[in-house]
């Protein structure tokens, strides 16, 4: 897949699925542009870890829960970049508990970065996606969206928000040329799960019919693949990267 003088505009893209991400972009060609927040020293390693592949690559800080923050950071890489091709929306929290235990805080959080961070990154890049009439957005939403989880209502209340966010985008952006999809991952091998026990691991495992965990370029495949002309006739959709774990 060729990428060349494409930018995308990666969320939480200094590690884990976002960086794989990331990656499979600019080794199509992809000029990158990773936003993320907490520790400075993982953009800068991202940074460096996608310039070895020739293309333009830089770091933003920026909390995508925060309205205004998230507009002037799109508007600083449209001014740096020329301008943007793909929006990977895929920054993301969680705050686990039972919703006995839950309480407004950890519910506001998680709703706060995961569906509205989406909502604020697509409205900021919605009107120059209609003016170019062309572009290619995803949001990684997960399979507990479709089929919740306990001790994950919020989680799962704003990964489903993802998925009607994405199909009434899709509806409104689809006569300009501009195309909105979700992946929805399964059990991930990222910094969440390498801490868990090889016995818990082992029985995640055996609910896969794949029979094994998946892997952040697994995720960045299909990204790949809907950022694509070869998918430019597919809008809407929610792509499950699972194992067939939600069969």
């Amino acid at each position: 897949m060729d990428f060349t003088n494409k930018t995308a505009v990666v969320t939480g893209g200094s590690r884990g699925i976002g960086l794989a991400i990331a990656t499979k972009l600019a080794q199509g060609g992809a000029n990158i542009a990773i936003l993320y927040v907490g520790d400075e020293s993982e953009g800068i390693k991202a940074k460096e870890e996608l310039s070895q592949y020739g293309t333009k690559v830089e770091q933003y800080f920026c909390d995508v829960s925060d309205f205004e923050a998230s507009q002037k950071v799109v508007e600083k890489v449209i001014e740096e970049f020329g301008g943007i091709d793909f929006l990977i929306n895929n920054a993301g929290i969680t705050r686990d508990k039972l919703i006995l235990n839950m309480d407004e805080k950890d519910f506001d959080a998680v709703i706060g970065v995961n569906l509205k961070g989406t909502f604020n990154m697509i409205k900021h890049t919605y009107k120059h996606f209609m003016k170019k009439r062309f572009g290619r957005i995803v949001s990684t939403s997960s399979i507990v969206g479709l089929n919740g989880n306990a001790g994950q209502a919020n989680y799962s209340a704003s990964k489903a928000g993802i998925i009607g966010l994405t199909k009434s985008v899709a509806k409104e952006l689809a006569g300009r040329g501009v195309t909105a999809n979700a992946v929805a991952p399964g059990y991930i091998g990222t910094d969440m799960t390498n801490v868990l026990s090889d016995k818990v691991k082992d029985a995640m495992k055996a609910q896969i019919p794949a029979k094994r965990i998946g892997t952040p370029e697994d995720v960045a495949n299909v990204v790949a693949f809907l950022c694509s002309d070869e998918a430019s006739y597919v809008t809407g959709e929610v792509i499950r990267v699972d194992g067939g774990l939600a069969m």
